[in-house]
């Protein structure tokens, strides 16, 4: 029986019995946070951060069989998500937060369910195709003739043709997505028996379509009519791709799962909804704006987020931080990290937004320098309507002058 670890996200450390090679791995892979204890030998402390999902780590002959490690969330996984969701496609069907997670409660297989639901729904009306450029050596001429191809390879050979055509065909970038996030998905532990058995059926349908080569670049994708249907399911696909944790680890060791790290699923929900929030105004949001602190260019800094008035100059900057700084790190240094970010752009004021209880309301007026820093606290908990207005709220404070 495979040993499994429960951990929650940001909960205090907890003892566990495990091979040292297994306790190095997880620190190594910075999986959650992974301590010898000093007073029991093979006894390890592990501390979930801000990493949530599943991870299965196999010590060859270690004879115990692969750990798994499984961190839940602290937000509900509906809720999750929801931020996930939106974050991805803010003008699909994420606005209701009605993403199919079925009755699961982890976060894999909620993930393995709502991508096989999304692919189902995808492939109902058959398999999307398209045209795919082709460079290929063959007998006959089809397309053009690859004139520079055929010297230099050929050396005046008439037979093979190297020629360039458009092909008409399902192995397109959406379905070679859909195919490899499946792939993905039946590799991991964790995925409930009758989701992989859905998850099966899936690939059978996407048997003709070539896999994706492991390590290579995910192939790009335009949204447009022809693909709508598939777009829930390449977003999703595309998350499940990214989030994919490494397979093999130096010595032997091998690490399958795939982790949401909530920091960048908070700070990408906020800086999304706030350019959202922007539209239809006079002003315009930049997301992950790079800028430099001193005259020199040589000190860069990119703030999550910088609102910017119809003349193209910094109105406000946010940055969102889903958890404060650790207590033993530097005293409040999210807010010199905001401090620099308003001197360097000439603002008056900025504002860091956090998920609540991590931070609490508070405006800071700093000497001698005319500017003041805000913290705002948001409440995941709260109903995907009502969040989105909670941020909307938040930009006109900024200075966006919206209506309600």
């Amino acid at each position: 029986m495979t040993p499994v670890i429960e951990l929650v996200e940001h909960a205090p450390a907890t003892g566990h019995v495990l091979p040292d090679a297994v306790g190095r791995a997880l620190a190594a892979a910075r999986i959650v946070d992974a301590s010898p204890d000093p007073y029991t030998p093979g006894r390890w402390l592990l501390r979930a951060g801000s990493k949530v999902g599943a991870v299965s780590v196999d010590v060859p002959g270690g004879g115990n069989g692969p750990f798994t490690v499984r961190v839940t969330p602290k937000v509900p996984i509906a809720r999750l998500f929801f931020l996930l969701g939106y974050s991805l496609d803010p003008k699909g069907s994420w606005r209701d937060g009605q993403v199919d997670v079925g009755e699961h409660r982890e976060v894999l297989p909620a993930l393995a369910h709502a991508v096989e639901r999304q692919i189902d729904r995808a492939l109902r009306q058959g398999l999307l195709q398209g045209y795919r450029a082709t460079e290929e050596s063959a007998l006959v001429v089809r397309g053009r003739i690859r004139e520079a191809d055929q010297i230099r390879r050929r050396f005046g050979a008439v037979l093979p043709v190297e020629v360039a055509y458009d092909e008409f065909t399902t192995n397109i970038a959406e379905n070679r997505i859909l195919r490899a996030a499946v792939e993905r998905l039946l590799r991991l532990p964790g995925v409930p028996r009758e989701v992989r058995r859905r998850l099966l059926h899936q690939r059978a349908r996407l048997a003709d379509v070539t896999p994706l080569v492991p390590g290579q670049p995910v192939p790009s994708w335009r949204p447009s009519r022809l693909n709508t249907r598939y777009q829930p399911a390449l977003h999703l696909a595309r998350a499940v791709l990214d989030g994919s944790s490494p397979e093999h680890t130096p010595g032997g060791l091998r690490i399958d799962g795939f982790l949401f790290d909530m920091n960048r699923l908070f700070e990408d929900f906020v800086t999304v909804t706030l350019r959202e929030a922007m539209r239809g105004s006079e002003f315009t949001g930049a997301l992950q704006d790079p800028h430099h602190l001193d005259e020199a260019d040589a000190i860069r800094m990119k703030p999550d987020f910088v609102l910017y008035g119809p003349d193209g100059t910094p109105r406000a900057v946010a940055d969102a931080k889903y958890k404060a700084e650790k207590q033993d790190g530097y005293p409040d240094a999210d807010l010199y990290q905001m401090l620099a970010y308003c001197t360097a752009l000439g603002l008056p004021e900025g504002h860091l937004v956090y998920a609540k209880g991590n931070a609490p309301h508070a405006a800071h007026r700093v000497r001698h320098a005319g500017i003041t820093l805000h913290q705002h606290a948001l409440d995941l908990d709260r109903e995907p309507a009502t969040l989105l207005a909670d941020i909307a709220a938040l930009s006109r404070q900024m200075g966006a002058d919206l209506p309600v």
